[in-house]
């Protein structure tokens, strides 16, 4: 998974994700702010001294999201992302953010298809280490309509809020996607109690390989 500008971004997955072309693995997005809140709270961090979460922050995206196919430059696929969403890119990966949900897109050179192991023993240990508070969900191996994906589950928290001082714990849906050459990673973050469920399998059942 490459993050929400933050952090595609995120989630589902921060730090802004670069990826490495030459090795194929891609470094985790840097965690973004949570968006302002009016909410107040007389205590902006935990006993344990970890910034606090907020206990209820928005997150999910409108049922009328309409969806525009984007295609980075120079690449050989094309995926839907929710359109309005403000954008930035950095390399290799595109970002798309709306308030607290982010999609990232990001290619790189690979030798051969990822695999559920290959992931585990590369990506996920660099994940772990620049994700404030990682926390490993699942890894298994999905079909979309571009064809198989490596998918992982984790949640991380957001960058403190510059006025609360919280965080936002988000969810993430890392997709590795691999065609003639081409590594795909789709990283879709939001809160973790957000019901993203439909808009982030629009997302991802939309990749479409050109030639």
């Amino acid at each position: 998974m490459w993050g929400r500008n933050v952090v595609l971004g995120g989630g589902m997955l921060a730090v802004t994700w670069a990826v490495s072309a030459c090795s194929g693995t891609p470094a985790p997005p840097s965690p973004s702010a949570s968006a302002p809140t009016s909410v107040t709270s007389s205590a902006s961090t935990s006993e344990s001294g970890q910034p606090a979460t907020e206990s209820n922050p928005p997150g999910d995206i409108p049922d009328n999201q309409a969806f525009v196919a984007f295609t980075p430059p120079g690449a050989a696929f094309s995926v839907k992302i929710p359109e309005g969403w403000a954008s930035s890119t950095a390399g290799a990966t595109t970002t798309f953010t709306d308030k607290l949900n982010q999609v990232q897109v990001g290619t790189a050179a690979a030798a051969s298809a990822p695999t559920a192991a290959s992931v585990t023993a590369t990506d996920v240990p660099a994940w772990r280490g620049q994700v404030p508070r990682f926390a490993l969900g699942q890894v298994s191996t999905v079909t979309r309509q571009a064809g198989p994906a490596v998918l992982v589950t984790y949640q991380g928290d957001s960058a403190p809020n510059p006025v609360t001082g919280k965080v936002v714990r988000d969810a993430f849906e890392h997709y590795v996607f691999f065609h003639a050459g081409t590594r795909v990673d789709l990283t879709l973050s939001g809160p973790v109690n957000a019901d993203n469920v439909d808009p982030w399998r629009t997302v991802t059942d939309s990749l479409r390989w050109q030639g």
